[in-house]
Order: structure tokens, then sequence, then C-alpha cells
């Protein structure tokens, strides 16, 4: 059983090698403990703290992506390099690597594929009283929208079993947190989540610069997730809204028309003729987004076999050449 723990980084020469010293070294259940590095970009020396601390693999992207594309980067390497379990954590040492431990555990006995460290908001002290109301309003939604339980969406300390990381793809740039449970939530995927710990803050946070970009960034991401798998609802939803607002103003001039007035109002006809042809194309766009949806989902299917085939390739070549190895020896 291997496990391998990445860390996106972005000009993070200053903590990273105070988040390495803190990984462990050996858990119960697990034979091997890899160490894997997304360098997205950075302009520092956090490629050259890397290497010298003895990470086993560095992903080194030369333009700096953002998270989310950094994130399914390290991905693809642990899968390709034979992960089980894939735990991400933060370079700013912003959680407790002890509690790696509990992120696998529940994997290591075949409960879950996703498990999601549940941050301390309420307790966290850099964590201003905004931004608290906001992370649990952030969850709130994200649990609708994935019909999922996880109380702390945007929490990126993380494991994902080899299973669920195949069948993941992330298409918005700005993080992983959010989508990735919609899309597990909508696709049957099991999740649990864990208490765990964190650290005192080392450095602010480079996600947003301000609390309204967070925000809106945030929403966005949720709105889109949502119009991604399930369009048809969202499409109905929008253009029911716009068909019930013609219909009151259609309404509204048939009352004037029957009493003797309508000749004033020729314009609430032609509002309301607008609105409800309106209301209808939408709901029609939600047909077709929703057509769309399906291909998506043969797309995914077709995605995670890919990754499976790229996997199984990868240790055929490890077996070879523990054969090669093995012969040798023998000789």
């Amino acid at each position: 059983m291997k496990l391998i723990i990445q860390i996106p980084c972005y000009n993070e020469s200053e903590t990273l090698e105070i988040a390495l010293n803190d990984l462990p070294k050996h858990i119960d259940g697990i034979d091997t403990i890899e160490y894997l590095i997304i360098n997205d970009g950075s302009k520092d020396n956090t490629m050259e703290v890397a290497r010298n601390w003895g990470v086993h693999y560095i992903v080194d992207l030369k333009r700096n992506k953002g998270l989310a594309k950094g994130f399914m980067a390290g991905l693809d390497a642990c899968l390709r390099n034979g992960a089980d379990i894939i735990v991400n954590t933060d370079a700013d040492n912003q959680y407790n690597a002890d509690d790696i431990e509990k992120l696998v555990r529940p994997i290591l006995e075949g409960k879950t594929d996703i498990v999601i460290g549940e941050r301390p908001i309420d307790q966290t002290e850099h964590f201003s009283p905004l931004k608290k109301k906001l992370q649990h309003f952030g969850s709130f939604v994200v649990r609708k929208a994935s019909k999922s339980d996880i109380p702390d969406a945007p929490s990126g300390f993380r494991a994902y079993s080899r299973e669920a990381a195949m069948r993941l793809n992330v298409v918005n740039e700005y993080t992983y947190t959010l989508e990735t449970i919609v899309q597990a939530g909508r696709s049957k995927i099991a999740m649990e989540s864990v208490p765990i710990r964190t650290n005192g803050e080392l450095r602010p946070s480079r996600l947003f610069n301000s609390m309204f970009g967070y925000v809106k960034k945030s929403m966005l991401t949720i709105l889109r997730a949502f119009m991604l798998y399930r369009p048809l609802m969202v499409f109905t939803i929008i253009g029911g809204i716009i068909f019930a607002l013609g219909l009151a103003v259609g309404i509204r001039f048939l009352l004037f028309y029957f009493g003797g007035t309508g000749a004033g109002h020729i314009q609430s006809l032609i509002l309301a003729s607008t609105l409800m042809l309106l209301g209808f194309q939408t709901f029609i766009v939600g047909l077709l987004a929703d057509i769309i949806s399906a291909n998506r989902k043969i797309l995914e299917d077709v995605q995670y076999h890919v990754r499976r085939m790229d996997f199984e390739r990868e240790q055929e070549k490890v077996w070879e050449a523990d054969k090669v190895n093995l012969k040798k020896e023998e000789e």
C-alpha cells in the first residue's frame, strides 16, 4: 500500500521545509510513504528547497496555472507513480500533519474513497468573524449542491483513494475544493469528514486578495459546478421565473383589456410575450445542456479508463524492472 502526499507550491521557499519536516514517515497499514511537490511556476527557490529536502517527485509547471490546475497535475503524477492513496496538504503548514493518519484510516478500512479534514473554524484565531460565517455559508451551499454532509467544504486537507482520484476532473481555474465535492456527491463517490487540527498562521492566504473576491469566486465556482452537474434543474428554475414574470404581466394586460382599458397597455402585452418566449427558450437551453451533460459523463468514464490503463502500464514497468533486478541478484 503506497501513500503519496502531494503539496501544491507557489513561492513557498520560506515555509515549505517546515511543512515537509512535519510530514509522517510511517503510518500503520501503509507500506510506503512518498512525497510529491507541485511547483506552480514559483519564482523563488521552492524547487531547490524541495530537492535539498529529498522529495521523491516534483511536478514542475513553468507558468503559474492556479491551484486547481496544479492539484490535477499532482493527482495525475501520483497515479502514474503507483499511489494507492493520495493526501493533499498545504505548503504553509496550515494543517497538523499528525492528522494525516486520521485522513487515510477510513480509506484503509474500506469505509470511503474521499476523506476531508474538518477544521475547527470557530476556534481559529486568525479567521475573522466574517470569514467564519462565510466559510459556514459556503459549506452549506456546497452540501446542498452535492447532496453530501461535508461540514468544511473549503478545506484542502484531504485524502483520496486511487479509484476516486481516477474519476476526478476539475474544470475551473480557481480552486479544486468546492467543485470536487460537488462532482463526487453527484457521482455517488463515498465521502466522509474527520475533525483535524490546524497550526498557527505562517503567512496570509494567497487564494484571494479580499473577502469580496473570495465570496465572488466561491459563488461562481459553486454556480458553475451546479450548472455543470444539474443543468436541467438550473435552467428550468431560471426559465420558470422568467416565464412566470411574463405570465403575470400578461394576466395584468388581460385584466385591463377585459376592463375596457387595454388599448393603453399594449406595451405590457409585448413585454409579456417577450418574457414568456425567453423563459421557454431558457428551458430549451436546459434540455440541450442536459444532453451535453450526459455526453460529459461518457467522456468522464473514458477519462477514468485511460487513467486506469496508464496506471496499469506504469505498474507493469515497475514489475518488469523488479523481475530484472531479482534475476541479477540471483545470478
